[in-house]
């Protein structure tokens, strides 16, 4: 259920917003939200300096997943101490069969969508890690902490103006969430070799987004934004046609990330390395079971019969180091 009221929860505003958009508070964040990005692309905040102090003001969620978390908490106290690669894939586990759902995050205005019962790959991903995080660095992990560490996680600056805040192309999350200490690409240190994307995808193919859409002045922000990541020379992969190197370096929990050759984009599926009979395989939200689980094909087995995947990237959760 989803309430049409703010709520002060621990000390920060949840301001929950009807999906009928019948809200006047509606109005007012799409008239301020656009006049910023005609003046400035993308507004103009300052990033905080940890999700402790971070403020979430546009909230979706449901009774159900407080109540899923506080059965993880549960679930994952006997593991709270063990390495960060063991706590990551033993949080994923407690996500098996949990359905895939695609577009889960597409409200507006845009808010921090809290959603434990069903994943797309990318929402699977940062929900595991942001979990992950809060049980490793809270004694007395709350949901609210859970809250603002998926917030600090899933958008630029880990502050909510609009949909241009959110990182959209997963390469840009690598590169937000390993400055921020979370991650650490380590593609390049395991034989990948040097890679440059050229993004273009969203800019070029608006109509396949609900809020830009609505939002044409978004169109020339998200073109900037594609253009600078392309412009980085930060990046490797492990080629298709050389998927044996590195594979003795994945350790359990790494996320592995499946770079497409689908023009305009960067990276079509995400996932957790998990090592199962001395084999490697991965833990995913899977678009073709329509759930998450373990992949019963090997890591190697299955980006060899993907057609349109160019080769992978692994980033290691680094968080408790």
């Amino acid at each position: 259920m989803i309430f049409n009221t703010k709520i002060l929860i621990a000390g920060f505003l949840l301001l929950c917003v009807s999906c009928s958009g019948k809200s006047g508070t509606k109005i007012q964040l799409q008239e301020e939200q656009t006049a910023s990005i005609q003046e400035e692309g993308f507004c103009s905040v300052v990033e905080p300096e940890d999700p402790e102090s971070l403020s979430i003001e546009i909230f979706y969620s449901t009774d159900t997943d407080r109540i899923i978390f506080d059965n993880y908490v549960t679930y994952i106290e006997p593991f709270k101490h063990n390495p960060i690669s063991e706590l990551v894939i033993e949080t994923a586990r407690f996500f098996l069969n949990k359905p895939y759902v695609a577009s889960t995050l597409e409200f507006e205005p845009e808010g921090l969508v809290v959603n434990l019962r069903e994943f797309d790959c990318t929402t699977f991903v940062e929900t595991v890690l942001a979990l992950s995080y809060i049980v490793k660095m809270h004694d007395d992990p709350a949901f609210e902490d859970f809250c603002k560490q998926l917030q600090y996680m899933r958008y630029r600056r880990g502050v909510i103006n609009n949909y241009m805040d959110r990182l959209h192309y997963f390469s840009d999350w690598i590169y937000e969430n390993e400055n921020r200490g979370f991650v650490k690409d380590i593609t390049g240190a395991i034989g990948g070799e040097p890679y440059r994307f050229d993004l273009y995808y969203i800019s070029s193919h608006p109509d396949n987004y609900n809020q830009i859409k609505s939002h044409p002045e978004y169109v020339e922000v998200i073109r900037r934004k594609e253009n600078e990541i392309s412009e980085r020379n930060l990046y490797s992969c492990i080629l298709k046609t050389k998927m044996t190197s590195g594979e003795k370096e994945m350790r359990d929990g790494d996320i592995v990330c499946f770079v497409t050759d689908i023009e305009g984009l960067d990276v079509s599926h995400v996932g957790f390395i998990y090592h199962e009979n001395e084999e490697i395989t991965f833990i995913h939200a899977s678009t073709s079971a329509k759930k998450v689980i373990i992949n019963p094909q090997t890591l190697s087995v299955y980006i060899g019969k993907s057609k349109r995947n160019a080769g992978l990237m692994v980033v290691r959760p680094l968080f408790s180091e």
